[in-house]
This record gives structure tokens, C-alpha cells and sequence, in this order.
């Protein structure tokens, strides 16, 4: 199955959507698409941890409330973060009552629960399923690289992940509404890169092969689709997926785009690459892109969530960074 192009036919629909952030990325350019921000990225809590915890549970519950369905008519979530075992996923969502999956995609994580949320909908599984995902600077910072306190200067290639988190409910819902069509699941490629400061370019190759594969399969074209949004490669590593697709024929120059380059300002704001973490393509997904569809600015989106899966014990072994990348298209119908 994750050699093909899954089709939904039972049309899932993502019926309503909410992001939620911290206070850099409330200041940068997708600022009027997001549903609330916190001004000390603490959202109330005292440790970084707790906090992505409570980012994960109000953005779970502005989505749930957007749809105007119970929170007890939501059958299945599946959810995930940057956290060991999904910590912040687990908490933010443990009183809930909802039957919950904790899933681990690295920065891919969003477009994995998205596509699993539609297979579960398709499938009759769940008839009202939650995808989220979501990341927290600080709790990042602490756990892959150093502690704030240390001042490490980060070098040019390095991204910044994003305080933040995306919450979608899919469910079979009106015509009109953004609907899943087809997911293409990723293929774990290495291309040996070791530098945990430069994941765009760990990330790019895979999220290549994931679009080749597609269009080798569908037989559509770039030009078929209003965007192409892959996330999150940042600056240096869509210029290297744009370069690689290329070199295979593929032009994606016109109409694609990366989350991590969307959601900061690198004028105004020190993020070096851009913009990393599940959070990133969570919360630009769910705030500025479902908002596109709702105003029919975008009708047919490739979405790719492109992930770097490593952890902090493969990087002090000096491992390998492999990627994955999800495509999922999202349309509106005719």
C-alpha cells in the first residue's frame, strides 16, 4: 500500500481547522491567520514542556469548537510532537475522552496524522476524526541541542522550530468544505548527512522522491495544482528539493512554496533558515492555508510534511539523519 497513491472516494473533509502560537511567530507575516498566541510562549504554565502541552489541548479545542460538533462525538485523534514519546501530545490531550494515537513523523508529523485521519474516515473507522501536531522552541531547543542558558550561536543553515500547533476534524461534511483525496505515504531515504543544523538539507532528497513518485504514478502535472507547499524544508533545503526535482525533469519553480520559508520574516526576524517543527507546517496549514480554501484563492494543494527522524541519542552516536516525507492532496470539488 505505501507504494501507491491511496484514493479516498468516501471524500473526507477537513470541516473546520485552528492554530495556535507563540509570540515570534505572531509577529511575522501569517500574523492575522491564526486563531490565538501566547506573548511569553508560557501559555500559563511554568516549564516549556507543560506549556506545549497546553498549546496542544486550546488548539485541539478551538478546532472541536469550530466544528460544532461535542467533543463526545469525536471518535478517534491522532496527534504528535518533537517531545519524547509524545509527551506533549499525551498531556495536552489526556482529558479529552476521546480515543487517542500519538504519533511520531518528526516535522512530517502533521501531513501523517492528516493522511491517517482520512484513511480512518475512509475506512468507517472513525466518522469524526482529529489530526494535530504541534512543537515548542524551547522544549526543542532543550531536548535535541542546548540548553537556552548556553547561547549557542546557531549557524546560517540551521531553522528555527516554531512554538506552535494546527488542529484539524475530518469528517464527512459539505461539498463545500477542503476535502482529503489522496495521500501518498513517504519512504525513509538517507543521504548521509550527520549536521543536526542543517535538517533542510537532511529532509530535501526524500521530499523529492515523494513528489517524483507522485507524479510518476498520477499522471498530473505542477500545473495542475495552485500550490505545491512542502514543509518544512526552510530556505536551504527547498532550494535543494526545487534543484533536485529539477534534475529529474520536474519543474516546481512556479508554484511551490515551503511552510518554513511562510511563517517568519528573515528581514526582521534572526530564525537563520527559516522555520522547523512539527508546529510549523501544523500552524500554516491550519491558520493561512485552510483560509486560502475558505476564500477559493486555492482549490488543488499537493501537501508534503517532510521530516528529519532523528533524536538526541542518533546524534550523539554520530548517525545518520534519514527523511520521510507524506504528500497529501487537498481540493476543493468541483
Amino acid at each position: 500500500m505505501s507504494r501507491r497513491i491511496i484514493t479516498f472516494h468516501q471524500k473526507p473533509k477537513i470541516v473546520s481547522a485552528a492554530s495556535v502560537v507563540g509570540n515570534l511567530e505572531s509577529e511575522g507575516p501569517l500574523k492575522a491567520y491564526f486563531d490565538l498566541s501566547s506573548p511569553d510562549n508560557q501559555f500559563g504554565m511554568q516549564t516549556w514542556e507543560k506549556a506545549e502541552a497546553e498549546l496542544v489541548r486550546e488548539c485541539a479545542e478551538i478546532a472541536v469548537k469550530k466544528s460544532g460538533y461535542p467533543v463526545s462525538d469525536i471518535d478517534l485523534s491522532f496527534a504528535g510532537d518533537l517531545t519524547n514519546q509524545c509527551a506533549a501530545s499525551t498531556f495536552g490531550m489526556k482529558d479529552k475522552e476521546i480515543p487517542y494515537i500519538g504519533l511520531y513523523g518528526a516535522c512530517s508529523t502533521f501531513a501523517l496524522s492528516l493522511g491517517l485521519a482520512a484513511l480512518a474516515v475512509e475506512s468507517g473507522v472513525g466518522e469524526k476524526v482529529i489530526a494535530e501536531a504541534s512543537s515548542h522552541f524551547c522544549s526543542a531547543e532543550r531536548q535535541y541541542r542546548y540548553p537556552l542558558e548556553y547561547g549557542c550561536q546557531r549557524p546560517p543553515t540551521a531553522q528555527s522550530t516554531v512554538t506552535g500547533a494546527g488542529c484539524v476534524v475530518v469528517a464527512k461534511g459539505p461539498g463545500h468544505l477542503p476535502t482529503i483525496r489522496e495521500f501518498l505515504p513517504g519512504i525513509i531515504r538517507d543521504f548521509g548527512i550527520k549536521d543536526a543544523n542543517t535538517m533542510g538539507a537532511a529532509m530535501a532528497p526524500s521530499c523529492a522522491d515523494t513528489v517524483l513518485r507522485y507524479f510518476e504514478k498520477s499522471g498530473n502535472e505542477p500545473s495542475d495544482f495552485d500550490l505545491i507547499l512542502t514543509g518544512d524544508l526552510g530556505f536551504e533545503g527547498h532550494e535543494i528539493f526545487l534543484r533536485l526535482c529539477n534534475e529529474s525533469g520536474l519543474d516546481l519553480k512556479q508554484n511551490s512554496d515551503d511552510c518554513g520559508k511562510l511563517i517568519y520574516d528573515p528581514k526582521k526576524q534572526e530564525v537563520n533558515s527559516g522555520g522547523s517543527g512539527c508546529g510549523c507546517s501544523a500552524s500554516v496549514f491550519c491558520g493561512y492555508i485552510f483560509e486560502q480554501f475558505r476564500i477559493k484563492k486555492y482549490r488543488d494543494i499537493l501537501f508534503i510534511g517532510t521530516g528529519a527522524l532523528l533524536n538526541s541519542t542518533t546524534v550523539l552516536q554520530n548517525e545518520t539523519i534519514p527523511g520521510i516525507s507524506h504528500l497529501v492532496r487537498v481540493s476543493l470539488e468541483e
